[in-house]
């Protein structure tokens, strides 16, 4: 079967088409829009423009043209709408409407404006083209940044490591390990000191000991032992205070020395404390 051009090639339908030009002279449109100078003509033209449009729109929606066929109609019809333009500039120029105002927008099929960069459009599958696809993806909205007030609801105990012991796991771990460190600590020492006794020949002993850092005195006791002996009868546990903590006759001495200080710096002048601090000073108080 022969294609479509080849048929229209053929001699009946070049007699067919003679027939039907019989006493007409086919105008062309003219190439610069300037050309023209009568308003009906111009307006010709741009419906005859926006009709080749429509139908290359129509065309570069099949998917199945290939790469290069799609690319060529695409700037087809970016070429065509730039002619579009200068004739609705010369309709203006005529007197006629003002179409780049009041015209309507350019849609796609899908009833979209359709996307461009600088004046340059993409029509139907040209928007699906390598290269073309990354030009209108949109960047992804980054996540909402937290406000102080909804940090701090996360931050509690735990997040400073206060309660890692409660749960009985850790301090075993812990003493397990100190264990192993102070064996391994206690080989080394007694392998430094016989290098050091077999360098001297065995001759020569060690006059004065090492003391044993790690040897535990009667009196001293395991923690454990003495956090048993802290508890109560009635099985209430105590804490052990690792800083100074002052008696209740300290706290009151410390407060009548203020109260004093206090009273001295209300009533008496600066001679007579002055004369007071140098007698104390005389007694060796």
């Amino acid at each position: 079967m022969a294609r479509n051009a080849e048929k229209a090639m053929t001699a009946l339908a070049r007699f067919r088409q003679a027939q039907l030009e019989e006493g007409k002279v086919k105008e062309r449109r003219p190439f610069l829009a300037s050309e023209c100078n009568e308003l009906p003509k111009a307006e010709k033209w741009r419906r005859q423009i926006i009709s080749e449009i429509s139908k290359k729109v129509a065309q570069i929606q099949n998917a199945g043209l290939g790469e290069f066929k799609i690319r060529d109609l695409n700037d087809e019809i970016n070429k065509l709408l730039r002619e579009k333009g200068h004739w609705e500039v010369r309709i203006k120029e005529l007197g006629g409407p003002d179409y780049a105002r009041v015209g309507p927008k350019m849609l796609d099929h899908e009833g979209k404006e359709v996307p461009g960069n600088r004046g340059y459009k993409y029509f139907g599958a040209a928007k699906d083209l390598p290269g073309v696809r990354e030009l209108f993806e949109k960047e992804p909205v980054p996540p909402p940044r937290k406000t102080r007030a909804e940090l701090m609801k996360d931050i509690d105990a735990d997040y400073y490591g206060y309660r890692d012991e409660d749960d009985g796991v850790l301090v075993p771990l812990e003493q397990e390990y100190e264990k192993q460190v102070i064996a391994e600590a206690i080989e080394k020492w007694k392998e430094e000191k016989e290098a050091r006794l077999a360098g001297g020949g065995g001759a020569k002993e060690v006059e004065e000991e090492e003391e044993y850092i790690y040897a535990i005195k009667d009196d001293e006791q395991s923690d454990d032992e003495m956090r048993e002996q802290m508890e109560g009868e009635d099985g209430a546990q105590t804490f052990i205070a690792h800083v100074p903590v002052p008696s209740q006759k300290e706290i009151e001495e410390a407060l009548v020395r203020r109260k004093k200080m206090e009273l001295l710096q209300k009533y008496a002048s600066e001679s007579l404390m002055a004369q007071s601090e140098e007698a104390k000073a005389l007694l060796g108080l």
